[in-house]
Order: structure tokens, then C-alpha cells, then sequence
């Protein structure tokens, strides 16, 4: 990855303008929702000063200096590579749309690092680019919406544009029906709650996400209502079983408010607690997508799929059997499906 510096000045016929269009209209400077991330990431000044909104004005001689990341490209000439070795756990398919269980340590789509070895190019050998919605770009083909490399669970791809666009929409329009699992840290005391904050990337460390109330923080809605309550132990205090409900889809979402709240995914090694034990030896978040529910774009049918829980989350449920404080009226009937008992 190299940088290099990009420097511009503010003429009459750009005053006023917001800086991410501003930007973008620069010479050799990438797409406008690029440019918002640069200030995202904090490679913006503005008169040497750093900004800190992509929605900021810029006014009539302002000296505007941008960082512009570049890398290899991702995707080689002729289209992103079919990968046939990763297996896709298809649970649903047709000519349309495909919903799939995504196991943990798989990437949605090539980043630096991982090329060849995602799911868009597993993807490209099941479906062959042609029959894959592009509206996301070259290196995300079929990609709706996208997991943390270590979440597992549901989530859906498109075989076309419009079908790509119009399962977009269900997401922008929050009636398409996400919900997660996760088991939190602590004893969360309300058997349900929603969290609405604002998330920005965090001006200490830009790989981590955070609440935030900046004019340029995202708006985020979570809702949870606790399934299961375990006990504290010696060497913790206790745990809560949760299904989370996402109206939104802001990166890291459920694991920014679970630290919002002070209840950490447990096993998540960017906003949790890293003692091991605490972790219950689990190496990855405690985050499945159990639950998908949504419109069919073109025949209208309802769609609605279930995943139960992975070897590795259902065995730490299984190791604090003997600590549970008893399971809430939805746990009683969601918790017997995860585990497959249904």
C-alpha cells in the first residue's frame, strides 16, 4: 500500500461545497464515497487541520490536502477468480437470490490479504460472474450485505442487478429481517432493550469502530431481548444469552453497542475482553446470523430460514448448562432451535 498527497485549492467555483464532492472532482482523485472515507480515516486536512466530517463546507481559498491510499488492484483483468475449493452452505437458491450459512474465518470479498480466498469468489464458481449482481463492484460480486470474517450464519446473494438492488432496498428501508445471536458478558438486567447511537470510526484507533455523536457518525438501531442468564463464577460475572435485531447495518454494529453497554461480545478481539478464560477458550466472536426473513423481490413469497448454532458457540453454551439462571419466555422457544432440538 503507498500513499501520495494530493494538494488542493478552493476556487469561487467550489466555495461552499461539501468536501467529499469536492474532492472527488479533483484531479485523478477516486469515487466520492472513497473520498468520504479518506476523512473517515482521518487523511484529510483542511488548512492543516484535520477534518472531521465529509458533509464539511469548504470555503474560498481553503488549502485542502488528501492522503490517497493505493494498492494492487484486487481484481485482475477479466474479473475476480472462481474459487471452487471453499464449500458454500446453501440453504436456499433460485434464479434469483441465494441465502447461505457463512462458516467463521471466511471473507466476504478481496481485501489486502485475501484475494483469492473469499466469498465472492466462491461465489463466482458456483453461479460464474455473469449470473451475479455487480451493483456492489468488480471485487464484490453478489455481495447484499456482508459478516465480520469471524461471524458465521445467514446471509444472502444476488444473482443479478435488480434483484441485488432490490434486496439492498429491504435492508435501506429495514424490512428485511436480520437477527443474531451473541452471548455477552455480564448480567444484562432488562430482558429487553434498543440501542440508537451514532457510529464513526474511532479517531484512536481507525481498524475499530465507536459510538459517536459527530455530524458524521451513521445512525445505528439494535434491538435485543435476553434468551438465557448464566451465572457469575469465580473468575467472572456471569453471562447473557441475547438475540440482537438490526435495523441498521453499520460495520461491527452489534459489537459496538454490546460495548456501549459494557456487556462485550465474549471472544471478540477488537471491543471484548481478551482474558481467555473470560472467554470461555472461544477464539472468535460469539456472533451467529441465526434468523433471515424477508419479501421475495420478484414472486413476493415470504422467505424465512433458520441456522442453528456452529460446533464451537453451541459447545461454550453447553459448558455453562450448570450455571443457567433460566432461560426467558422467547429463550424457551429460540434457544431449542438453535441447538437443533426443534
Amino acid at each position: 500500500m503507498s500513499q501520495r498527497v494530493v494538494n488542493l485549492l478552493v476556487d469561487p467555483a467550489a466555495d461552499g461545497m461539501r468536501l467529499d464532492a469536492f474532492l472527488a472532482g479533483g484531479p485523478d482523485m477516486p469515487s466520492r464515497s472513497a473520498c468520504a472515507k479518506l476523512v473517515e480515516r482521518g487523511l484529510v486536512t483542511i488548512n492543516d487541520t484535520p477534518a472531521t466530517s465529509k458533509s464539511e463546507k469548504v470555503l474560498l481559498g481553503d488549502r485542502v490536502r488528501a492522503a490517497v491510499e493505493e494498492a494492487e488492484p484486487l481484481v485482475p483483468e477479466g474479473g475476480l477468480a472462481p474459487n471452487p475449493y471453499i464449500d458454500l452452505d446453501i440453504r436456499y437458491e433460485d434464479e434469483h437470490l441465494i441465502v447461505l450459512s457463512k462458516q467463521a474465518g471466511l471473507v466476504c470479498h478481496p481485501s489486502p490479504g485475501h484475494v483469492d480466498d473469499t466469498l465472492a469468489n466462491a461465489l463466482v464458481a458456483h453461479c460464474g460472474l455473469a449470473h451475479l449482481g455487480m451493483l456492489q463492484g468488480d471485487d464484490r460480486p453478489g455481495i447484499v450485505h456482508r459478516l465480520d470474517m469471524d461471524t458465521s450464519g445467514l446471509m444472502l446473494a444476488a444473482k443479478d442487478d435488480a434483484t441485488q438492488k432490490a434486496l439492498q432496498d429491504l435492508i435501506r428501508l429495514r424490512t428485511l429481517d436480520r437477527r443474531y445471536v451473541t452471548l455477552v458478558w455480564g448480567y444484562v438486567a432488562a430482558d429487553s432493550g434498543t440501542i440508537d447511537t451514532g457510529i464513526a470510526r474511532s479517531t484512536r484507533d481507525r481498524i475499530r469502530m465507536a459510538v459517536s455523536d459527530d455530524p458524521g457518525a451513521r445512525e445505528a438501531i439494535t434491538t435485543f431481548r435476553v434468551l438465557e442468564r448464566f451465572e457469575a463464577g469465580r473468575r467472572d460475572e456471569g453471562y447473557t444469552l441475547l438475540e440482537c435485531h438490526l435495523y441498521t447495518g453499520r460495520t461491527h454494529q452489534i459489537r459496538v453497542h454490546m460495548r456501549h453497554i459494557n456487556h462485550q461480545v465474549i471472544g471478540d478481539p477488537l471491543y471484548g475482553r481478551g482474558d481467555l478464560a473470560q472467554n470461555l477458550g472461544l477464539l472468535r466472536q460469539f456472533l451467529h446470523s441465526w434468523s433471515v426473513a424477508f419479501a421475495h423481490p420478484v414472486s413476493g413469497e415470504t422467505i424465512e430460514l433458520r441456522d442453528t448454532l456452529p460446533d464451537d458457540l453451541r459447545a461454550v453454551l453447553e459448558s455453562l448448562e450448570n450455571r443457567s439462571m433460566g432461560r426467558t419466555e422467547a429463550g424457551e422457544r429460540i434457544v431449542p432451535l438453535l441447538l437443533g432440538e426443534n
